[in-house]
């Protein structure tokens, strides 16, 4: 059964802010970005994973530390984040150490949807509801591991997809990344509960989206009621 709701899904507003190339996507995230392909991010994602253990954040994430460590955006490689927190205070290192492996892993991720022919990148900066239309529809991407705080087995999050979503949009940041817009979330589950390090396999994770995004139909979509929005989202599954 086909289903329309074009005020909901928030259907692409002028090509100003549009690309259908790679390359224009890629413009999207600066030049250290434009520098780097998606097999070198990985690689150095990869290094992470050898060599820097799973770490607390040290705290809640927030906005403030962020802005402290903004340099991450600029810094592609782990050989030269390792050096840059060396020159802050210890208590900054995991804290910088996790919020660089997550933008480039999701940086990356976001790329390989954009890189897609039926997905246009929102070129807006200023917009963090959307990252990019998949068939004209605006999303956000969110790539999460699977929350330990859900209390949950896999099996019942997969049987009930509509529960899972709900926590996550529950359960996000309260400050400037919270949103109740359009949201993909891809649901990372390793069997032997690193589930963190499965952020670093890039290659695989572009198979799975081109899959998802080949056989993406519109009116699977899940939707939400809020008290002062809706929005419609979906899980994509990366479990090894």
């Amino acid at each position: 059964m086909s289903v329309t709701y074009p005020q909901v899904w928030n259907l692409r507003v002028g090509d100003h802010y549009m690309c259908r190339t790679t390359e224009a996507c890629a413009s999207k995230y600066g030049k250290s970005m434009r520098k780097t392909t998606i097999q070198q991010v990985e690689i150095e994602l990869k290094k992470r994973v050898a060599e820097y253990p799973a770490t607390p954040w040290g705290r809640k994430q927030n906005d403030d530390w962020d802005r402290l460590t903004n340099f991450v955006y600029n810094t592609p490689s782990w050989s030269a984040i390792l050096n840059r927190v060396e020159s802050l205070p210890e208590t900054f290192h995991n804290y910088a150490i996790n919020r660089w492996y997550n933008h480039w892993s999701a940086r990356a991720i976001e790329r390989i949807f954009c890189a897609l022919p039926n997905i246009e990148a929102h070129l807006n900066q200023r917009n963090r509801l959307i990252d990019f239309y998949l068939n004209g529809i605006a999303f956000d991407h969110k790539t999460t591991v699977y929350p330990r705080g859900y209390g949950q087995p896999l099996t019942v999050a997969q049987q009930n997809q509509t529960a899972l979503i709900q926590w996550l949009y529950h359960h996000q940041s309260r400050q400037q990344r919270y949103h109740e817009g359009n949201r993909l979330f891809l649901v990372l589950y390793a069997t032997d509960q690193n589930h963190w390090q499965l952020k670093a396999n890039l290659s695989e994770i572009k198979q799975i989206i081109h899959r998802y995004v080949e056989l993406f139909q519109p009116d699977r979509l899940i939707h939400l009621k809020f008290e002062q929005n809706e929005a419609w989202s979906d899980l994509i599954w990366y479990i090894k």
